[in-house]
Parts: structure tokens; sequence; C-alpha cells
């Protein structure tokens, strides 16, 4: 049986980042990859998608500069974000946050991103296996790391099964593999699948590149432009963010299995009173650009999907984790990292950040040939960040266009009145309003490191 020290299942960033920090503290890695295909990647790669961006001090987070990329993974430097109502509006130039990065964030090429990170790792000394697909783990818990036999058995499709001392789970927010691993410690009756994945909270994610008229884009250049409370759902929201050459990514993030009967029509601006069920990704996105520019110009011929980027044909479909961050059975030499222990976010959608990070220290601990701390070392690494992302979440989850609106206006009279330092650090009182969003957030972010873990690592049973 081929033998590693760390198997790492999935190579987009956590599973990469993970391979890439074992490697260079010497450990023999290796990520295990099935591969799919890109329009706008030549080989077989992660079953990655274009993220949002990433925000100044989130680059302290990942613990990658920008300027180590390669050339073509920064797609556009972001001076600004900007939140629009149905009526109000707030931008936002400054996160307020302390960050080694002197701009606001910037976009990239998702791809390119995930092949750097590859060959990153590679260069470490890690191998990147693409085409194997993972079909469960088996551990024998009285095996100790570096033991004449491994602790861990990968089995694969169609190939040989491979031992390893230590496991990563970095197969996504999707958790094929993730799943069935964990419920092998959790309690029997106990529900461990459902409760990563529960149904009715899931979110799903589309967009479209589209080019759009040159006096559009110079509009949103440096800008990440967010519209809220103009679609129903859950912390549902359409987005347009600035690519290079004159390409933005237009699209949205919503609830899936959502009831059009259960929303007033006329309250939201694009849905239509002959909507018989809740509209798909392309629909949203038409009428966006429609409301948006639609005066001014025919929208399917100014603004035209560019048909060789993305995923297939210029659009992009994916889900979204909507659950908390779990613990990781460690006792086990288990690790799971990224999207795969819930850190992406269905209320701001970026993960990429705290995917590097996650797996970066996983990586490193299996190294080092103890796990025991992971759990510790992400809290401590990234704790802040979720609680924030999940507290806005909370505060917003009811949120009806007009509440909407006045949320917004009261950010922006904030931010006219703050002196320095930012909305998401420092928000100062400006009227009942700002009050009430002030002292929301600073009373739900009280969550212990319990309360904001779907599974904690006591949960599990060895």
């Amino acid at each position: 049986m081929e033998r590693v020290d760390v198997a790492i299942v999935g190579g987009g960033p956590a599973g990469s980042s993970a391979a890439h920090a074992a490697a260079s503290d010497g450990a023999d890695a290796l990520v295990l990859e099935k591969g799919v295909p890109r329009a706008d990647r030549d080989g077989l790669g992660p079953d990655s998608t274009d993220a949002a961006g990433i925000l100044d001090y989130w680059v302290d987070i990942m613990g990658i500069h920008p300027d180590e990329f390669d050339d073509g993974v920064i797609q556009r430097e972001l001076d600004r974000a900007e939140f629009r109502g149905p009526s109000a509006s707030a931008t936002l130039n400054n996160t307020g946050i302390d960050s080694s990065y002197d701009a606001f964030g910037y976009t990239f090429h998702r791809a390119r991103f995930d092949d750097w990170l590859r060959d990153r790792a590679e260069a470490a000394g890690a191998e990147y296996r693409v085409g194997a697909s993972v079909r469960g783990v088996d551990t024998d818990l009285e095996t100790e790391p570096g033991g004449s036999t491994p602790r861990h058995t990968v089995r694969l499709a169609g190939d040989d099964p491979i031992g390893a001392d230590f496991i990563v789970l970095a197969d996504g927010p999707q958790r094929t593999v993730t799943n069935r691993v964990l419920d092998e410690y959790l309690p029997a009756g106990d529900g461990g699948s459902d409760r990563l994945s529960p149904p009715e909270a899931n979110h799903i994610a589309y967009q479209e590149y589209r080019r759009v008229p040159p006096e559009v884009y110079e509009e949103v250049d440096g800008a990440i432009v967010f519209w809220w409370g103009v679609i129903p759902g859950d912390t549902a929201y359409p987005w347009i963010f600035p690519n290079a050459d004159g390409v933005c990514r237009i699209g949205l993030t919503m609830p899936i299995g959502m009831d059009i009967d259960a929303f007033d029509a006329d309250a939201y601006e694009l849905l239509s009173a002959d909507d018989e069920s809740i509209p798909s990704g392309s629909t949203y996105i038409r009428r966006l650009l429609e409301w948006q520019y639609g005066d001014e110009y025919d929208v399917e011929e100014a603004f035209p999907v560019v048909e060789d980027a993305g995923k297939r044909d210029g659009t992009e479909t994916y889900p979204i984790s909507s659950t908390r961050p779990i613990d990781s059975p460690t006792r086990a030499g288990i690790a799971v990292v990224g999207g795969a222990m819930g850190t992406t976010s269905a209320f701001h959608e970026g993960g990429d950040h705290v995917a590097v990070r996650t797996g970066a220290i996983a990586g490193e601990l299996a190294a080092a040939g103890d796990l025991a701390a992971y759990n510790r070392r992400w809290k401590e690494s990234i704790g802040d960040e979720i609680v924030r992302n999940i507290t806005m979440a909370d505060m917003v989850g009811d949120y009806e266009p007009a509440d909407w609106d006045r949320i917004i206006g009261a950010a922006d009279a904030m931010l006219a009145a703050q002196t320095d330092g930012g909305l998401l650090a420092q928000p100062y009182r400006s009227g009942w309003e700002s009050l009430k969003l002030l002292l929301g957030y600073k009373w739900n972010k009280r969550y212990t490191k319990r309360e904001y873990v779907t599974i904690a690592a006591d949960e599990y049973v060895y």
C-alpha cells in the first residue's frame, strides 16, 4: 500500500494550503483531487468558483500578500464597497480593521489563484494528484502516527488505497467525503450529516461573466457593489464585481427551497406579480441589469455574456455552506478545513482567506505529528471573522426591503459622522437607527467558542 504522512482530500485553497504547509515542514503530503473542467482552465482542477475578492484585513488572515501572486491572478485593486438598498445607499472606503495591505482589497481570477496555490504546494515538495476520487476513509484508532501500519486508509474509486497518518478533509461546502467520515465519530442517531447540511438552510449562488459598456465599467471599477432588500430570502443579495478588461462578474446569493407565495412581490424590486415561483439566477440578473441600466442600454446587446470565462459558457452555479463552522475530531488524526468545516458564509460569501488559513494550520500541525491544537488554533486565527459573519447574518435574517433602506441609510449616516476608522470596526452614533445597529451588533457578538460551532470537539465519540 502506498503510504504518506498526510493525505489531503480536495485540492482547492484549503487543501493546497495544507499541502504547502505540511511539505514545507518536511512531511510527505499528498493532495487527492477528483478534478473538474472549467472553460478558463487548460487542465482539470478543483471545483472552484470565482470569489468576490479579498478585503484588506483578509490579506493578513490568509497570510499571503498579493505581491506574491503570478501575473493574471489579481484582476482589479479595490478602493470601496457600495451597499445599495431599494432606495438608500452607502459607500465604505475603509474597513476600519488594521491591515498590512494598503488598498481596500482586490478581485482575482479563481482558476489562476488555485493553480498558483497548487504550484506553491508542489514547489514545497507536496504531490498533487488529479483524477483521484475518494470514496471513504477507514481509521484504526489504536494505531499511533509513524507506526508500521497507517492509522488511516483512504479508499479510492478504481485505484489502490492509500495509507496515511493524518487526514485533512478539504472537500468544500458540499462535504461529500467529510459527511461520511464525521458520521463515524458522532453518537448513533445524532444525525451528523443533517447537522452539517440542513436542507432548510442551504444557499445557492449564481453568477455570469459579462462585458459591460465602458461607462458602466468606469462607474463600478474599483468597487464591489451589493444590493440588499431587492430579492427575497435570508441574506439574499445580487452583486457586481469588476474583473479585468471591461468584464464584470454579476451574480447573486439566495436560499433554496423558498415559496414565492410567502413574499409580497410588490415589495421586492426584482420580483414580478406574474412570478409563479422564485425566479432563476439568470432571470434575476437580467432584471437587475434592466432595472439599473435598461433606460440607457439594450441589456442583452450591451452586456454580452463572456462564454469562454468561468466554469461553463460564462456562468457559474455553486453551493454556499449555510451552517456555522465545526470542530474536528483531532484525536482521530483528522482535521476539517475550509468550506468543508463551514467557513464560507451566506452573509458575505467570502471564504478563500479562511480556507487558506485553516488549511495552513492543519498542514503545519500534521507535519509536527499532532493535531490536538487545531480546534484552538483556528478559533484564535479566524474566530473574530466567523463571529462577525454569523452576528450580521443573525441580525438581518428577518429584514424586509424597508428594513434594508433604514439600515443602509443609518450606515451612511454613521460613515458621514465618523472621523476615522471604518464601519466594520467602529460605527459612530447617528440617530436612533444607528444606535440600534451598534447595540444589536455588540449584543449578538457575545458568542462563546462553543456557541458558534455546529459540532463541538467534545461531541465526538472515539
